[in-house]
């Protein structure tokens, strides 16, 4: 591991969410929502509503210039977030996760707490210096961002849809080629 499980958890659900928009757009519906929140163990308030997923979907461009940053912007960004958020470290436990950090209240609006979960990912993405984890996938037009958390640091695509796709590209150009 080279994070702390809920900075992993947090990562990877970040990067899932920011891939969502697409092509195709995979979280357009409250059920997608649901379900996404259940993948990635989000607990707290929910309101279940249009507006939410809607708040959901413009939060998306915020945490992906949060996870395409170099450093220095990344810290702004992060600090950022914190700041609007009031965020006020605490340990908790809860749902059979042991100690871990919750920064604001589950009360708090859903955009709120998933920002902020992303912003504290990055502040020990940051600390540990290492944004190379974090990429865009290499697929040619895809766009889709890739949180690295292998040891050899070999990830390259963002889905294993990506990674074959760009292996039967390849396949057909070898082909071609003969």
């Amino acid at each position: 591991m080279i994070f702390a499980h809920d900075t992993e958890t947090a990562l990877v659900a970040t990067a899932d969410l920011v891939n969502s928009a697409g092509p195709p757009e995979t979280l357009g519906t409250l059920d997608a929502l649901d379900e996404f929140l259940a993948t990635h163990n989000f607990s707290g308030s929910r309101r279940h509503d249009e507006a939410e997923l809607r708040a959901v979907h413009d939060l998306r461009p915020r945490l992906r210039a949060l996870l395409s940053a170099d450093r220095d912007e990344a810290v702004e960004l992060a600090n950022r977030i914190l700041a609007d958020a009031q965020a006020l470290p605490q340990l908790v436990r809860h749902d059979g996760w042991d100690w871990h950090l919750h920064v604001v209240d589950a009360s708090r609006p859903l955009t709120t707490r998933i920002a902020v979960e992303a912003a504290m990912a990055m502040v020990d993405v940051i600390r540990a210096d290492e944004l190379g984890r974090i990429s865009t996938c290499e697929r040619t037009g895809c766009s889709g961002i890739v949180v690295d958390l292998s040891r050899n640091r070999s990830r390259r695509y963002c889905s294993l849809g990506c990674g074959n796709r760009a292996a039967v590209a390849a396949y057909r150009a070898r082909r071609a080629q003969t």
